[in-house]
């Protein structure tokens, strides 16, 4: 009978690889302007392009264009990202943004941060092109939108969930999402 399985074996290392961190200084800083002065805003600013059919180019400050299109059956190439699927983007970005910085907040180390997002959305009126009429402004866009976070790092899950939570409740894109916001479009000069 061998005896190598009843001697002590090697032990066992786990490595752990953490996310690039943010600068938990600079956080901190920004959070104290934010106490100091809670009516502060910002201007985002995007210049949307149509291309032709529905693709369009969105530009932001210097960076390459976003593009967007729709699919097929909705008379698009599918070359790019529906308008829909661009919004839910933008809300998995801003939930790992404050997921970040909570955590970082926290002086908590993420391994992980995946967001997985799905929102049931309808057309009816056809943009407004003689589609279904009578349509009110709440019964058109997005009618649900369901979010599940896979998040791990140097906490338990009762914290993660925390800090999930947290991140949830602060976060401008979801907030502009469950809350009305004065809008208004007109004509450019």
């Amino acid at each position: 009978m061998s005896t190598d399985l009843l001697e002590p074996s090697a032990p066992v290392t786990t490595i752990t690889t953490y996310l690039r961190p943010i600068d938990r200084e600079g956080l901190m800083t920004f959070a104290d302007k934010g106490r100091s002065n809670p009516a502060s805003r910002g201007t985002n600013k995007v210049h949307t392009v149509m291309e032709g059919q529905y693709r369009s180019l969105s530009y932001v400050g210097n960076h390459a264009p976003v593009v967007v299109d729709e699919p097929l059956h909705l008379f698009g190439q599918d070359t790019a990202p529906a308008p829909g699927e661009i919004v839910l983007s933008g809300l998995g970005g801003c939930l790992a943004v404050g997921i970040t910085a909570v955590a970082t907040w926290k002086q908590v180390k993420l391994s992980k941060i995946e967001i997985f997002m799905e929102g049931d959305i309808g057309n009816p009126a056809a943009w407004g092109a003689g589609g279904a009429l009578q349509k009110l402004p709440a019964e058109m866009g997005f009618q649900a939108i369901r979010v599940k976070v896979l998040v791990e790092g140097d906490a338990p899950r009762e914290v993660l969930n925390e800090i999930v939570q947290h991140a949830n409740f602060y976060s401008p894109v979801a907030n502009t999402m469950r809350n009305p916001i004065p809008f208004e479009i007109s004509l450019a000069d």
